[in-house]
């Protein structure tokens, strides 16, 4: 039965069937060589779908399509331009500092990679830069969007393993800031090498007032976001709502928003919706597969006899996200593993939180990750870059990424800190 339910996943995966349809099919598989009624699929994605906290999913995306239609991601990227354009390699960290401002909008790696890649990868190739390194540095940057919060990834988490959504948000903060910093500090020593420009206009005071001015429409969404959910006035699910009727208002009195627009957003965004709600159930329907044959206990049972050394338990949940995070959409190995993970990290004495965290860090780094990769194939899809191309520029940001994921995993408070100041510990 596992040889079959595996073989029938893995050979629909490397057929270039879409993941969901790669679990709907391993599901269907198994529950025929079990002799189980179909119904049961059917069951259990509708039993995935039926949660109020996964409304937070539909209004994140279509909060993030409304900003980006809104023009908040030029407005971002010009507001990102005069922080930190004077610095070498200015365009590349404007990159960067823009995706950490659009993550603290749409949650979704893939929204930033597309929105901003299509913007500065171009710009930065028309000012002298390598178009690799433009590529590289627009996917890595994106894969901020699932750990700054609000974040859907973290949305998909809670609602999976019953984590606050809130706590896990407040843990993203500063990875998310550590993540930024660290492809900066990269860009900096690779535009001083290449000798890539900086800003030749000076960061004047009523220059810094401008751009701020029209920028801080598109900076008050995340901060309303985030500060309702910390303050406590709202839920998350109902910040997302919030998010929406914001980015709404703001259309309209910018007059930014026509209803041309609208009408395409709304389609745009059930579209994303769909594909995302269809991979949380398949993934719930192959999930309960797994837990009829009790493969998850014995996965669990796996790695509790080779060690009960709580720092080599870690080691161990990385290898083993990171390898998934290279083959499965993370929302998808959230729902399939993190229930399963999740009682093996609080045996040894892991933190919920904590483990929520790092299960979240390694699927954004199998973002960047062949063969599934999406951001790659975003960037590449917007530039027309061949992949092994972008793939060799990316390595050294995916390393910084393994270095903000080792030192997440054995510092707790690095992801902590905050939950634990505001009472989510």
């Amino acid at each position: 039965m596992l040889a079959v339910i595996f073989l029938v996943f893995l050979v629909s995966l490397f057929l270039g069937v879409p993941v969901a349809l790669c679990l709907a099919f391993t599901s269907v598989a198994g529950l025929l060589l079990h002799d189980t009624s179909l119904l049961v699929v059917v069951q259990r994605m509708f039993q995935g779908f039926n949660s109020f906290s996964l409304l937070a999913v539909p209004f994140f995306v279509l909060a993030g399509d409304l900003m980006n239609k809104c023009g908040i991601t030029q407005r971002l990227i010009d507001f990102s331009y005069m922080l930190v354009g004077r610095i070498p390699g200015g365009l590349a960290h404007s990159n960067i500092a823009a995706s950490m401002f659009l993550g603290g909008i749409s949650g979704s790696a893939v929204a930033d990679a597309a929105a901003i890649g299509s913007i500065m990868v171009p710009g930065m190739i028309r000012n002298g830069y390598n178009p690799g390194f433009s590529a590289a540095v627009t996917a890595a940057a994106s894969t901020m969007g699932p750990i700054i919060p609000p974040s859907i990834l973290m949305v998909i988490m809670g609602v999976t393993t019953g984590m606050s959504i809130g706590g896990l948000f407040m843990a993203g903060i500063v990875p998310g800031i550590l993540l930024g910093v660290g492809m900066m500090i990269y860009s900096y020593f690779v535009a001083i090498r290449e000798n890539y420009p900086r800003d030749p206009n000076p960061l004047t005071l009523g220059r810094f007032f401008r751009e701020f001015w029209r920028a801080l429409p598109a900076l008050m969404a995340p901060t309303i976001i985030m500060g309702g959910i910390m303050f406590g006035i709202f839920t998350s699910t109902e910040a997302a709502a919030v998010a929406v009727l914001y980015a709404l208002l703001l259309g309209i009195c910018q007059r930014t928003l026509r209803m041309k627009d609208l009408i395409e957003v709304l389609g745009s965004s059930v579209l994303t919706t769909a594909v995302l709600l269809l991979i949380i159930g398949t993934a719930n329907a192959f999930a309960w597969l797994l837990a009829a044959e009790q493969i998850p206990n014995q996965l669990a049972a796996l790695i509790q006899s080779v060690t009960s050394n709580k720092l080599i338990i870690l080691l161990l949940l990385n290898i083993l996200l990171l390898f998934v995070g290279m083959f499965m959409e993370g929302g998808a190995a959230i729902i399939i593993l993190a229930p399963t993970l999740l009682n093996v990290a609080t045996q040894v004495g892991i933190e919920p939180l904590h483990f929520g965290m790092i299960m979240v860090l390694n699927m954004a780094v199998g973002l960047l990750t062949p063969p599934l990769g999406v951001c790659l194939f975003v960037i590449c899809g917007v530039t027309k870059l061949d992949l092994s191309y972008v793939i060799r520029a990316v390595l050294p940001f995916i390393a910084v990424e393994l270095g903000v994921l080792l030192l997440v995993t054995y510092v707790p408070a690095v992801c902590l800190a905050i939950p634990r100041m505001l009472g989510y510990l």
